[in-house]
């Protein structure tokens, strides 16, 4: 069987559950090859195996950490020569979607970006995409060189497969380009407690309709409730109401959870562009003509005020 190529996202060897989604999607195609970079890579090993890697290919260098993302594509484009998959998988991310462009270009081949599924096919992997603001479905694959495929976060759930694992090392050569950008700063970000909104099962967002950044902590208690991050519209964002780093939409972040809860949200087609695809929609709104309810799942035309904390309570009360 081919081998198929993945990236992995992790943090000093803590693999991140985009990367054991994407386990889950390269062995429909192949067996899956890791490639883990940087501090900690060899420490990603047991997750990787637990979830489907056959092989892990690991190189630390300080260059990935002091300089931009050349170094990693460096190392990519060195599995690829050293592996010839048939298809390198990377999750969705806005590095991870530069990383692959980048090396799609290196390799002459064609590249898909935002795939929510991928399945076996008689040329090749075919993925599935969302297309025009999320309005369409489509089904697409590389016409030329080996696809390069962007998936994202929830496309897939994750499954325990056990393998091999066998750690490799994997040699690089960096090119001069590598170190043309250096980092020269970092500040962590400050951590909320709460699931990263791009990789959380579950998404509670509020828009206009909660009307200022004091009444935000009515969206905050129910995503607590739920173990789920916090999102906003883009109109609740422009307000200074919450911060851009938790928009969701055309100019925000793409999300793709198990539930999405839309709380004075309209459901402009901006807003709608991403979180679409989310498995599970539910808004809750007291304009009945609002254009989100053409899209949901569910529906409850009320005051948010008076039905998210009722649901918040229900929540907290059935969970004991």
């Amino acid at each position: 069987m081919a081998e198929v190529l993945v990236y992995v996202d992790h943090v000093d060897g803590a693999v991140r559950k985009p990367t054991l989604e994407l386990l889950t999607l390269a062995r429909r195609i192949g067996e899956p090859v890791a490639v883990a970079l940087g501090s900690g890579a060899e420490n990603t090993a047991t997750a990787l195996a637990e979830h489907g890697a056959v092989k892990v290919l690991t190189h630390d260098a300080a260059e990935y950490a002091d300089y931009l993302v050349v170094p990693k594509v460096d190392a990519l484009q060195a599995a690829y020569e050293a592996v010839s998959p048939a298809a390198v998988l990377v999750p969705s991310s806005a590095e991870g979607k530069e990383i692959a462009a980048r090396l799609a270009v290196r390799i002459g081949s064609g590249i898909i970006t935002d795939a929510t599924d991928l399945e076996a096919g008689d040329e090749g992997p075919v993925a599935t995409q969302s297309a025009f603001a999320a309005s369409f479905t489509t089904k697409s694959r590389v016409a030329k060189g080996t696809p390069v495929i962007t998936v994202k976060p929830n496309s897939a759930a994750v499954e325990a497969a056990p393998a091999a694992g066998a750690v490799e090392a994997l040699a690089v050569t960096f090119s001069e380009k590598a170190t043309g950008t250096k980092v020269t700063a970092r500040t962590p970000r400050e951590s909320t407690g709460r699931p990263e909104l791009t990789e959380a099962a579950i998404v509670v967002s509020g828009g206009r309709g909660v009307n200022g950044a004091e009444n935000f902590s009515v969206i905050e208690n129910l995503a607590d409730s739920l173990g789920a991050a916090v999102g906003a519209s883009r109109a609740a964002v422009d307000a200074g109401w919450y911060p851009h780093t938790n928009q969701v939409g055309q100019t925000g972040k793409s999300v793709s959870p198990q539930l999405y809860i839309a709380s004075g949200i309209s459901g402009a087609i901006q807003h709608r562009a991403g979180m679409q695809t989310s498995k599970t929609i539910v808004a809750i709104n007291k304009d009945a003509e609002a254009p989100i309810f053409d899209l949901v799942d569910y529906g409850v035309v009320g005051d948010l005020f008076d039905v998210v904390p009722q649901l918040t309570e229900e929540i907290k009360a059935r969970k004991g």
